[in-house]
């Protein structure tokens, strides 16, 4: 395909996911079953095409003062990659299956385009408006900085699994995709992802079969290492799901103590069993419910409480902080989605608080940017459950060795890392201790 078909392509694709509210990797999948012409290298472009599109949907429109998926198109290839107007009118030939010429219209936007400055925050910033008054909150006058720095695409990052190998080793049998070291967690390699937005064949490679190595972004990294968790500790992974964080976790024990993990939903763990085997860790426990936990239900953890050093909360959440892997869940999320995810954040948290012993620690971690989910969810949970306290923020990033992480600090003690000041996904990270 030449290079103005896939834009043609990526129009149909993204013309696919706003009449149908499909998920974007549905509609490129069904369209490389369509169209079976279509090479890897195609397909992998025309998904670039439209992931970056998504990215900067709203700013794009209104460049162009139009919200169609062309119009969009049109005003990402001159946000993101940079093409002026000529470059963009080339592309948009009409010519063996490019896309429509440009109109005057469309011409003189590119020549002249409205400036971003004089644009409403939700616009500048490429995230919905109704997210605006909480974006707000979480981050006052450079809540726009914050979410354009969300646009851009995230690297690729590996978290070494030290349980059996060590960063320099990896780091060599590695050095044919030229990785480089995380600039914050100690473990973490991060690898350059190509201009078609796909990084190395990694998982693939004899050291990833091996469990030498996980695939985790940086951000999600320094959350597990500031659980402070520490070897000869009895620890519970509440939510483990695969099991990115328990793996860590693991590592970080060094195979003392002992870690139990955990879900509501009992086929989100089914992949972390074969990942615990690949990677060494011989003390974790994964403790399934049947079928889907229910509180008026026996707990699979009911034989744990009140004896527990740390209850790790990585929590469900709307995952605002992963939009930069994730472009198109920004569009989709809707303020009900929020709410549930802020009841489900409340049930965790409650049954964390039965399980810590007096004196243990509660880790409480969203990949979330909103305040509702974060400062407001620590906010009630100490509101209904008195003597826990919040572990001040210097005293974590000391004791998890990361005195200088840069972060910030939210309103009610939590520890936020973003795109823009951290390089990481966007976290939250709070520890509450029980007296």
């Amino acid at each position: 395909m030449t290079p103005a078909a896939r834009i043609a392509a990526a129009i149909e694709v993204l013309a696919d996911i706003e009449a149908r509210r499909r998920p974007a990797p549905d509609a490129l999948k069904d369209w490389g079953l369509a169209r079976r012409f279509a090479g890897s290298k195609d397909r992998a472009a025309v998904a670039s095409l439209v992931y970056d599109a998504l990215r900067c949907r709203a700013s794009a429109a209104f460049l162009m003062g139009a919200d169609t998926p062309r119009a969009v198109v049109i005003g990402m290839l001159a946000r993101l990659r940079n093409l002026d107007a000529a470059a963009i009118a080339g592309l948009f030939s009409g010519e063996r299956h490019a896309p429509a010429p440009l109109t005057q219209g469309e011409a003189a936007r590119l020549v002249a385009p409205p400036s971003l400055a004089d644009a409403p925050a939700h616009v500048a910033g490429d995230f919905p408006e109704w997210l605006a008054p909480s974006f707000a909150a979480a981050f006052g006058e450079v809540a726009v900085d914050e979410m354009q720095a969300m646009v851009a695409r995230a690297p690729l990052d590996i978290r070494v699994n030290t349980l059996k190998a060590t960063r320099e080793a990896l780091a060599g049998e590695l050095e044919h995709f030229a990785p480089r070291q995380t600039p914050h967690s100690a473990d973490g390699l991060r690898f350059t992802v190509g201009e078609d937005g796909r990084g190395p064949s990694l998982q693939s490679e004899p050291s990833f079969l091996d469990g030498q190595f996980e695939i985790q972004d940086e951000g999600s990294q320094l959350a597990a290492r500031l659980t402070l968790a520490r070897p000869g500790e009895r620890i519970v992974d509440l939510c483990a799901g695969a099991g990115g964080k328990t793996l860590a976790l693991a590592a970080l024990m060094r195979n003392g103590g002992a870690l139990f993990a955990t879900d509501v939903d009992t086929r989100r763990l089914v992949p972390l069993h074969g990942r615990v085997a690949r990677s060494g860790a011989s003390h974790v426990e994964v403790r399934s419910p049947k079928g889907r936990y229910d509180p008026a239900r026996p707990d699979p953890l009911a034989d744990l409480a009140g004896s527990i050093d740390c209850v790790v909360v990585d929590a469900p959440c709307t995952g605002t902080g992963t939009w930069r892997r994730n472009p198109d869940a920004k569009w989709r999320l809707r303020p009900g989605a929020l709410a549930e995810r802020v009841k489900d954040q409340a049930v965790v948290l409650d049954r964390a608080a039965r399980l810590v012993r007096p004196g243990g620690r509660i880790a409480y971690i969203t990949c979330s940017l909103l305040p509702e989910e974060n400062n407001s969810a620590v906010t009630a949970f100490m509101g209904r459950h008195a003597g826990f306290a919040v572990a001040p923020v210097a005293d974590v990033l000391a004791a998890a060795g990361l005195p200088l992480l840069p972060h910030r600090e939210t309103a009610t003690g939590g520890i936020l890392l973003t795109p823009r000041v951290t390089g990481t996904d966007g976290f939250f990270v709070t520890v509450l201790r029980r007296s």
